[in-house]
C-alpha cells in the first residue's frame, strides 16, 4: 500500500507530521511505501537526525507551501507545486502507480478542493463531505458533513446518510448505525423544506437504520450514530465540542487541585483516562467521504500522535473496501423530487 502524507500542512508542520510519520513506521508492514511530500531538505535532514534509512520511505520534493489561511480555489490553482496538491495529483486515477490513501493537516477547503480535482468523484456520488468521528459521553458518532459543502441539496445530504452509514460500519464496527439529520428539533415538521426532502430519501432507502430528525444535545446522549449536516453547523459544532472539552477538563483539573493537592495527584490517572477517550487526536484524520480514493484530513493543530493515528486509520480504510460499499448503495438512491 502506497500512503502519501502532506509534511508541510498543518499548525504544528513539518516537524510534528514527520514525527508522527517516523513513529508510525514500525506499525506499517514491510511491503507499505509511505511517501512523503514535502520540503526535500527538511524532510531528509529529519530523517537522517532520526537515523531513519528505511526503503519503504519514499520523499518526493515540493517547492509551494499552501498556506491555512489562503483562499482554497486559489490556491491549488496559482500553486500547482505545493506539497498539497503534488500529493493529491499523486492519488489521481490516471496516476500508474497512485497513491492508495493521502493525509494532510493543512488548509480544508485547498485539501477538499484538490481532491475533488484530481482524484475526481466516486462512481453515483454528488458531492463529497467530511466526516469527523465524534467522541461522546455514549461512544462515537459519524458527523457529516463538517465543511465540505456549506449549501448542501436534499440529495446531498441523504448520500451522507449511506455514506455515514457504511463508514460506521466498516471502519467503527457499529452493527446496524441510527442515522438521523441535524434539526432543531425531533417533530416531523420541523426544519427546511430540503431537511424534510433529505428526510423522505433517507427513509425510503432499502435497508438504512434511518431514525429521523435528531437535536444538537441528542447527538451527546446517544440518540444516532450518524449524524447528517451541512458543513456550516457541522464545522461549528465540532470547534464547540472540542473547546468545551478541553475546557471542561481543565476546570476540572484547576478545581481538585485547589480543593485538595493530594486528591489531584491521586486522580491524575483517573482524569487522564478520560480525557483519552474525549480526545479527537486519537481518531486522527477525518475522511473526505465521497471521493475516488481514500484521502484524510486532519486537524490543523495535529501533533505527532494525530498523524501516526490519521496513517492507520487510512489504512483500514483501504482495505474495508468502503468505497466499493457506498457506489453500491448510492446507485440505489433516486434523485430527490423538484
Amino acid at each position: 500500500m502506497r500512503l502519501g502524507v502532506d509534511v508541510m500542512g498543518g499548525d504544528n508542520a513539518p516537524h510534528e507530521i514527520l514525527k508522527g510519520c517516523i513513529a508510525c513506521l514500525p506499525q506499517l508492514p514491510g511491503d507499505d511505501q509511505l511517501v512523503l511530500v514535502g520540503d526535500a531538505a527538511v524532510i531528509r535532514r529529519t530523517l537522517a537526525d532520526a537515523r531513519i534509512d528505511d526503503p519503504r520511505v519514499i520523499v518526493v520534493a515540493a517547492t509551494e507551501v499552501v498556506g491555512m489561511d489562503e483562499p482554497p480555489v486559489e490556491a491549488i490553482r496559482t500553486k500547482k507545486d505545493s506539497s498539497l496538491v503534488v500529493m493529491a495529483r499523486m492519488a489521481s486515477p490516471k496516476e500508474p502507480n497512485r497513491l492508495d490513501a493521502i493525509i494532510s493537516a493543512g488548509n480544508t477547503g485547498a485539501m477538499v478542493s484538490a481532491a475533488q480535482m484530481h482524484m475526481r468523484r466516486l462512481p453515483n456520488v454528488v458531492r463529497p463531505g467530511i466526516a469527523v468521528t465524534v467522541p461522546t459521553f455514549a461512544g462515537a458518532v459519524v458527523l457529516i458533513d463538517v465543511g465540505a459543502n456549506i449549501e448542501p441539496k436534499p440529495l446531498h445530504l441523504a448520500q451522507y446518510g449511506v455514506m455515514g452509514d457504511i463508514y460506521a460500519r466498516q471502519i467503527l464496527g457499529v452493527a446496524n448505525p441510527r442515522v438521523a439529520i441535524m434539526n432543531v428539533g425531533g417533530e416531523e415538521q420541523k426544519g427546511t423544506e430540503d431537511m424534510q426532502q433529505a428526510r423522505d430519501l433517507l427513509r425510503s432507502h432499502e435497508g438504512l437504520n434511518f431514525t429521523g430528525f435528531v437535536e444538537g444535545r441528542g447527538v451527546f446522549d446517544g440518540e444516532a450514530d450518524v449524524v447528517i449536516t451541512d458543513g456550516v453547523v457541522g464545522n461549528v459544532m465540532i470547534k464547540l465540542a472540542e473547546g468545551l472539552s478541553s475546557g471542561i477538563f481543565r476546570a476540572l483539573q484547576r478545581e481538585i487541585r485547589e480543593t485538595d493537592p493530594s486528591l489531584a495527584e491521586r486522580l491524575a490517572p483517573v482524569v487522564k483516562n478520560l480525557y483519552a477517550k474525549h480526545d479527537y487526536h486519537e481518531y486522527g484524520g477525518a475522511p473526505l467521504l465521497g471521493v475516488n480514493g481514500v484521502c484524510l484530513i486532519s486537524h490543523g493543530s495535529s501533533i505527532a500522535r494525530t498523524i501516526t493515528n490519521s496513517i492507520l486509520r487510512a489504512r483500514a480504510f483501504v482495505q474495508a473496501g468502503v468505497n466499493e460499499a457506498m457506489s453500491r448503495q448510492l446507485a440505489r438512491m433516486e434523485e430527490a423530487p423538484a
